[in-house]
Order: C-alpha cells, then sequence, then structure tokens
C-alpha cells in the first residue's frame, strides 16, 4: 500500500535539508587546489551519492515504518483489529506510537468479542420469553421482532421487517397514549395483552421498544384455579350436609314403611327432622356467606381517622380487654364501614385465638413510606399451616363460614393495600399486618 504523496514530499524535504552541507562540500573541492580535475570529480561524485544514499535510508527509515503504522490505522477504521505493527525499543518515537497503535487495536478487538457475545446473549434471551417483542424506527418502520413476536403476527421475521406498525395492525398498541391492556385479534394470538412501550436511540435516532405480553392465558390459568378451589371447598361443604340428610332420610323412610312402628318412632322421627333442618340452615349460612362474599361493594373512600376506628372495634369486643397502646394519630384514605368489618374479623380471630391460652391481644399502627401498618397481634397458639388461610370457604372453627379473612385481605385490596398473616417471632401467637395508604392531609 502506497503511504501518500506525502513520503514524496518528505523525500523531496530530506534532500533539501542536506543540500547546504553538499553545496559546502562540493564548494571546497571545487575551490581547493590540493586536488587535480580527475580526483575532485570523483570527491564530487561520492559526496553526491553519499547524499542521496543517506537522503535514501533516512527516508527508508521513517517512511516505512509511517507506512505500517497507517496501515493498521486504515485497518482499524475498517473494522479490522487483527494487523499488528511490530514495535522496537521504548523511548523511540514512531516504535512507541507502534505500541499504543496496537494496544488500541487489542482493546476494540475485545470491545467487539464483548459485543458480539452480549447480542448473542441478547438474542437468546429474546428467543426464550414468551412476550411478543418488537422495535421500531422513528417512521414506525420495524426493525426487530423475536420469535414470540413472529408467532403473534403469524408471519416470519424476513417477511415482516421493515413494515409499519400500521400494516402489522400494530399502530394502536404503539401510538395511543396511556394504553396498557388491549384486545388483540392478529393472525397468531386472539384475546388481552398486556402493553408496555419504551424509547431509546441508536446512532442518534429516535426509535421505539414494544412489549407485549398475553394476559388472557395467565388470566384463564388463574380463574381455573380459582374454581378448583371454590369446587372443592364447596364440595366438601355440600357432602358434609348431604350425606347426613341422604342417610337420614333413608332411615325415616324405613321407619314409616314398617308395619309395626316401634314405641319411640315419633322420637326418632323428631330427631331426624332436627338434624335435616340443621344441615339446611348449614348450607343456606354457606350460601349467604358466599353472596356477602361476592358481592363487596367499592369502596368509598375519604379520610377516616384510624384511631377513632380502631376504639370502636376494641369497644365492640366484649370478650377479652383488647390493648391499644398510644400509637401516632394518621388519617387513612378509606371507607370507614369497609375497614371497621375488616378490623371487627381480625380482632375477632385474634381474641378466639387468645382465649384458647389464656392470652392477650393488641392492636397498633404505624406510619411506613406513605401507608399506615395496622397490627392485630394475639398471643393465641399461632398458625399450624398458611397455605388454607385465604381460601373462601375453609375454616377450622366449629360454626365457622371460611370467609372472615378472605373478605378481609379482598377489602384491604380494594383500597390499594394488603392483609397478611404470620407467626410471632418475638412471642407465642399471630400477627397480622393490615397495610393502607394515607389520606393526603395526614
Amino acid at each position: 500500500m502506497r503511504l501518500s504523496p506525502w513520503g514524496d514530499r518528505l523525500f523531496w524535504r530530506l534532500l533539501l535539508a542536506g543540500l547546504p552541507g553538499t553545496a559546502l562540500a562540493l564548494a571546497l573541492l571545487w575551490l581547493g587546489d590540493a586536488f587535480g580535475p580527475g580526483v575532485r570529480w570523483l570527491l564530487t561524485a561520492a559526496v553526491l551519492t553519499a547524499w542521496a544514499v543517506l537522503s535514501l535510508a533516512a527516508r527508508n527509515r521513517l517512511v516505512f515504518p509511517l507506512r505500517t503504522l497507517s496501515n493498521v490505522a486504515a485497518a482499524i477504521r475498517q473494522g479490522d483489529y487483527t494487523v499488528r505493527a511490530r514495535s522496537g525499543s521504548r523511548g523511540e518515537g514512531l516504535e512507541d506510537l507502534a505500541r499504543e497503535l496496537n494496544a488500541l487495536a487489542d482493546t476494540l478487538h475485545r470491545s467487539r468479542l464483548d459485543g458480539l457475545e452480549a447480542a448473542a446473549l441478547l438474542r437468546k434471551v429474546l428467543d426464550q420469553i414468551e412476550a411478543a417483542v418488537f422495535a421500531f424506527d422513528d417512521r414506525s418502520r420495524l426493525l426487530l421482532v423475536n420469535p414470540a413476536g413472529e408467532r403473534l403476527l403469524g408471519q416470519p421475521a424476513a417477511r415482516i421487517l421493515g413494515r409499519t406498525a400500521s400494516e402489522l395492525d400494530l399502530d394502536r398498541c404503539l401510538d395511543e397514549p396511556g394504553l396498557q391492556t388491549a384486545d388483540l385479534f392478529l393472525a397468531g394470538g386472539v384475546g388481552r395483552w398486556g402493553v408496555s412501550r419504551r424509547t431509546f436511540r441508536e446512532q442518534g435516532l429516535p426509535h421505539r421498544l414494544l412489549v407485549l405480553t398475553d394476559l388472557s392465558r395467565a388470566l384463564r390459568e388463574e380463574e381455573r384455579r380459582a374454581w378448583q378451589r371454590l369446587i372443592r371447598v364447596m364440595g366438601h361443604e355440600l357432602n358434609n350436609s348431604l350425606a347426613p340428610i341422604t342417610s337420614l332420610a333413608g332411615s325415616m323412610e324405613s321407619l314409616i314403611l314398617r308395619e309395626e312402628l316401634p314405641a319411640d318412632w315419633r322420637e326418632d322421627l323428631a330427631g331426624g327432622l332436627r338434624v335435616i333442618s340443621s344441615r339446611a340452615e348449614a348450607l343456606a349460612r354457606f350460601s349467604a356467606a358466599y353472596s356477602q362474599l361476592a358481592r363487596l361493594p367499592e369502596p368509598s373512600c375519604r379520610a377516616v381517622d384510624l384511631a377513632a376506628v380502631c376504639r370502636r372495634v376494641v369497644g365492640l369486643e366484649s370478650r377479652l380487654e383488647v390493648a391499644l397502646p398510644a400509637s401516632e394519630p394518621l388519617l387513612v384514605r378509606a371507607d370507614p364501614d369497609q375497614l371497621e368489618q375488616l378490623l371487627i374479623n381480625l380482632v375477632r380471630n385474634a381474641v378466639d385465638a387468645a382465649l384458647e391460652t389464656g392470652g392477650r391481644v393488641e392492636i397498633g399502627w404505624t406510619r411506613s413510606h406513605g401507608f399506615a401498618e395496622i397490627t392485630v397481634q394475639d398471643e393465641g397458639p399461632g398458625l399450624s399451616g398458611t397455605a388454607n388461610l385465604f381460601v373462601p370457604f375453609f375454616t377450622t372453627k366449629p360454626g365457622g363460614s371460611g370467609i372472615g379473612l378472605v373478605l378481609s385481605r379482598q377489602i384491604a385490596e380494594a383500597h390499594g393495600g394488603g392483609l397478611t398473616l404470620e407467626n410471632r417471632n418475638d412471642a407465642r401467637g399471630c400477627r397480622a399486618r393490615v397495610r393502607l395508604p394515607l389520606d393526603a392531609g395526614g
């Protein structure tokens, strides 16, 4: 590779740099009387030859290394980081420059390998995730799509890259402000999808990332599990009532079909009818509890004095004195009736547990990151298991409905908070935590 005309200019500059000394030497040779004409011509030729040889040698010593460095720099500019320049001892300018260029090529080579490995990892991640990922340029043309996106659109990437969001029926998901969910009817997917959008820049130009997550599958799976739990509990409750009713009905039928009735047949018949009536009432209570759980209204929230609500709840419990230590006055954003029902359920459960062991119950609250955290703790036997705590209609109490905790958690979540239960680590018993948002003025 030719360096450039700069190398030729350097050669002529070297020649011109040696011209004054050469001219002086020639003047001395021609003006001096010590040499004859033949010797003078011979010395003149020798001086000129030496001048030319030294100039060429100097040119080669400087130009060739520069040409090599130029080749390395050109290779780096073209993305080839395998070309290297030979470097000599330290302290010499060109050798130091060659060493730095080699180091730069090594750094860029490692950066390229890191980038390639990161890109390969990103491709594998995109291939594995179930969410559909699309990247669009500033003109809404598709630049990138993962396999889940190809399946959603029902076409391979080769056929959809470069097409606009409008052509792919994704313009609403990409452009509509505030859209978080969308019902899509595409070739590879029908149902409700979660919509997430982000912006990024590449080479200074704005691009948009669109991620679509299939919500229908998760909702259907959760709905299926909920129905399974509900049917299991309802089946258990119905069997508990229908089995004795069926058995007693059969016994009573056999009794009245006898030719000779026993002397106590009236008592047997009355007892059987009482059991049937009792189980029918239990089924009625079960049905009423289900209706209560299914028809919980939306909370009508306003600023509520938490201390006042807790005092009312404590005053309603007559079986055991519930401790209410002094706490910071707080205003929560809540429906006062639903909040009171929530706390009544928790205090009643805590008192039921404390009466078994002769322990005490305490209710209190603290402020925590914009929320009020209410705790109801008892000194009862504690929780033996937490798997079925919030399963509707599951209960271990005789005559219990099994909806108290479920209803309480539903109320807390409807207020933008939550409810958790755990065994205490500082004493025997259980602790319920209710998290509710604070009022803006509290």
